[in-house]
Order: C-alpha cells, then structure tokens, then sequence
C-alpha cells in the first residue's frame, strides 16, 4: 500500500470515537497506553501525566529557515517539551531591545510508540505508550534585508536569561554582489559523527545549511513500510543536538526515504510539517516542495520519493505536479538575468556509484532531461552515505574530464551531480568492489559501476565514466558564490570537507 492507503486503512480499522477519545485525553496532558501490540492500536488507559511548571520547561531545538524572499522572511521554530502556555518569541536588532512578543503556532504531535517493539514492556516500560511532541513556529515577515537580529524564546512561567540570546542575519537584497557561502549534506542522524559536521558548519559559519534528507533516523527501517521500526523521541535527540547551529544557521530541509513516516497523514509527511516551516510554494499542501533564490542564486528542493523505484512507497504521489511545477520553476530562473547559477537539491541520486541504494533511475528519465534543458548548474543529493563528485554530465553521458581544483562551465559542459550523504550516520559502501577507500578517489580512472534500480523492481549494473572523484567517510560540501561585480563573471567555488575540514575536492563553476 502506498503511505496515505495505509494510514487511511488505519483510520478506518479503528472507531471515530476511539480517536477522537485518545486525541482529547492527550491534549489534556496524559499519556495513552493501548491495548495490544499493534501498530494502529486505540488507546484504552489513561496516565495523567503530572502537572508541570512552566519555569521548568525549557524551549530547545531551536531551527531557523528563510521563507521564499530571504531578505525579508525568517521563520523561527523550537520545541518544547510539554504543552505550555503562551508561548512566544521576541526580537529586535540589538541584544535586550526586543519589540512586543509574537505569540508561536502550537503544532502538536501525536505519535503511538507501540510501533517501535513487539512484544510491548519486554524492554523498555515506556515502549507501548503515546507520546505528544509540542512544536512552535513563529513567521516574521518585513525584515530589514541583509540584517541582524537578536531574539529569544519562552512561555508564561519561563522568561529567556542572557543566555538564551541567538541570532539570525536576512539575506542580502536580491540584487547585491556581497560573496556568501552555504553549506550541505544528506543523512545526518544522531551521534558523534553528526555532532563532529555540526561543528565544521559553525566553523564555517555559513549563511544557510541543506540538509538533504534522512534527518533523524527515527524511522530506522527503508521508509513507508508497514514494519518500519519507529522512535518518535529520536527527533527530541536531532533538535536538541542541532540546537547550537541550527538556532543561528537556517537549515533548508529536503525530504528523504526515512521521512516517509507512515503514521502520519499528508502522505506520511504528517511528522515533517510539524517539525519544520520550509517554503512550501510549489503548490499548496506541498511538503518540502519548494524554490527560493539567496542573491543571484535559484535553489530548489524537490522530493525524490515522488520518483524513487528504490523506496516506492510514495512513487508518483504528486501524479506528475511535482514534474510541471519543477520545468515551470526552472524555466522562471533561466529566464532571469539576475540569477546566475540554479541548483538543485534533493535527497536521492539522480547519478551515483554507491553499492547500497545506487542511482535512481526515475530522476534520470525525469528530471535530468530538464536539467539538461535548462542548464541547471549544479544538482546536490544525500541518500548514499558517501561522496562522489560527477563529471560535467549532458544526456547521460560525462562530457569532459573536471580533475580536483578544474573550472567547469555550465553553459557548454552540462550539469555536475554530488552526493554529500556523509552527514553522520553510518558510511555505505561502493558497487564495485574493486574501487580502493582511497582518500581522493580515482581521480585519474573515473570508470566505475553504477547500480540502478528499474520501473519492473530488477537491480540493472551499468558502467560509468564520469565519476570523478570519491571519497568514503564522513563530511560536508561547502559553496562559496561570488556575485559577478566590476567586469568579472559570477562564480561558484565548491568544497567538500572531510568532518576534521581536511579538503577532499574543489571544483569552480563559471558561466559563459
């Protein structure tokens, strides 16, 4: 079944008043244990969950994101970890002289850990129980361009200290030639890997972060199936380990595989529109769908699962709106000669080597075309929890050879595709067996196997030519964008860093 049959299917095993009963007793404050084991179970006994002072609960995770214009929009987000009253965020543009409170959106989430354990209370005693995860959002619109602001959180009965203080800059207005950088990566999780890449982006201190999907791991199985198992505290782990960059940097969010979390409704994507405030403007009701531009660079975000053979639980869910909504887009940027570059992010690999989920052959046939058709710069993506940087790439096909620290143009060269899913969790592996774990890869055979997953579910091995550099470890992909100014053409020098910051590749695009 397809994510929103099987939460449909839910639904409809289980009464309306039995629902309803659960949803009303944890807006109260209490927790729901069921009855059995089972995945949808309705809740029968009611735990009151003690009264809670407000001065005791401390707001965390906070995350920032840009909306569409981000000179002018910011979104602040953060979690707390009990319904609260009054919630509420302060800002203003030098630290103590905030303005009048904005009172935060409140989205609850309901979410049954029966899901994760059979048999129930054989582990751990609170395996079994429903758990509500409180997330506030707050959207500031007109904000000075290429500014920053002092802000802090609370509620009634937690007032913020001096230590609470954190920061946001808007972008630039459009139309300016500042230089700035972003950084990206796929696949993060949980844990000291993930803690070492969350330290080189405040090192780096960039002016935006792509997280390019498989945030959490909180669905530890494939991604919209049935017996996925599932922890819904793990993303109270994620916030709280992300808060110290995350509450400075906006993190741009791409939906992954592990996303797919089919209790939820909205096509399993119930859980992601709690937790985060993306954009959204591809259409309304899309989820992590959408496109912005930071200075004179287009960025979209696109979500593979609508295409994905290797993880088909959401394939063709948007059926083909996602696709006439991405050529529109495209055709907007190319069409405005103030945007340089486009790139794209998104979570599965349009071209890739790894051996463990391997090339999706849905973009291929999809999105490559477009991206061929309108010179789509440069294509972004996690998923493989590797690196791997292609060659300039036309129809398939590599189209010259871009050794580390080369200058590819675009234009006449085509479009180069990386895979920056070493964010942390656990690192994959390649398709062929013969390719050494060496620190720069092949850079001088960039032959290889590529593994593509096929419309019929069979497993085809093609080899490849154009994969030029790789590198087996964790990491992250710096851009450092250089507006054109005083006769010299725009350009964008990319990185990929190693979690120590040892330089593993760099490569300059130009366009002409």
């Amino acid at each position: 079944m397809t994510l929103q049959e099987q939460y449909e299917d839910a639904r409809r095993r289980y009464s309306r008043r039995r629902v309803f009963l659960g949803g009303a007793a944890l807006a109260a404050g209490g927790l729901l244990v069921p009855t059995t084991s089972s995945a949808f179970a309705a809740p029968a006994v009611l735990l009151t969950a003690p009264k809670t002072a407000g001065s005791a609960l401390r707001p965390f995770g906070r995350h920032l994101a840009f909306g569409a214009v981000p000179s002018r929009e910011v979104v602040v987000s953060w979690q707390v970890p009990a319904n609260v009253t009054a919630p509420y965020l302060r800002f203003g543009t030098a630290p103590g002289e905030y303005g009048e409170a904005w009172p935060a959106e409140v989205r609850a989430l309901t979410s049954d850990l029966a899901w994760q354990s059979e048999p129930l209370f054989t582990v751990d005693p609170h395996v079994g129980q429903a758990v509500t995860q409180h997330y506030l959002h707050v959207r500031i619109g007109n904000l000075l361009p290429n500014t920053t602001y002092y802000y802090v959180v609370g509620h009634q009965g937690y007032e913020p200290s001096a230590g609470d203080v954190a920061t946001f800059r808007t972008a630039p207005a459009p139309n300016a030639t500042t230089p700035f950088s972003f950084t990206a990566f796929g696949d993060q999780g949980v844990g000291y890997n993930a803690l070492a890449t969350n330290s080189l982006i405040a090192d780096l201190g960039p002016q935006f972060h792509l997280a390019m999907g498989d945030l959490s791991y909180a669905n530890d199985g494939e991604g919209g199936r049935p017996d996925d198992r599932y922890d819904a505290r793990k993303w109270d782990s994620f916030f709280a380990q992300n808060d110290l960059v995350a509450a400075e940097v906006p993190w741009m969010v791409a939906l992954g595989n592990h996303e797919m979390e089919s209790w939820y409704d909205h096509h399993g994507y119930g859980g992601m529109r709690a937790r985060f405030t993306m954009p959204d403007n591809a259409w309304d009701g899309s989820t992590c769908i959408y496109s912005w531009r930071y200075q004179n660079v287009g960025l979209i975000s696109l979500d593979g699962n609508d295409v994905c053979y290797n993880s088909d639980a959401n394939l063709d869910y948007t059926e083909g709106r996602q696709q006439t909504w991405l050529k529109a887009q495209l055709q907007k940027f190319r069409a405005d000669p103030s945007i340089d570059f486009i790139v794209v992010y998104c979570h599965q690999c349009t071209y890739s080597t790894s051996g463990n989920n391997g090339a999706e052959i849905g973009a291929q046939k999809r999105w490559a075309p477009l991206f061929d058709q309108y010179q789509v710069d440069l294509v972004l993506n996690g998923h493989n929890h590797v690196y791997e940087r292609t060659d300039p790439i036309r129809a398939g096909k590599g189209t010259k050879k871009a050794a580390i620290k080369s200058t590819v143009n675009p234009v006449k060269d085509g479009t180069t595709y990386i895979t920056a899913g070493g964010g942390g969790e656990s690192i994959n592996s390649w398709a062929d067996s013969k390719i050494a774990d060496s620190y720069y890869g092949n850079v001088k055979d960039a032959t290889a196997t590529m593994r593509v997953d096929q419309e019929d579910g069979e497993s085809k091995s093609v080899k490849v030519t154009w994969s030029r550099v790789r590198y087996r470890g964790y990491g992250l992909v710096v851009v450092d964008v250089t507006p054109a100014a005083n006769g010299t053409p725009a350009r964008m020098r990319v990185r990929a860093l190693t979690e120590t910051g040892a330089l593993v590749d760099e490569l300059t695009l130009r366009r002409s």
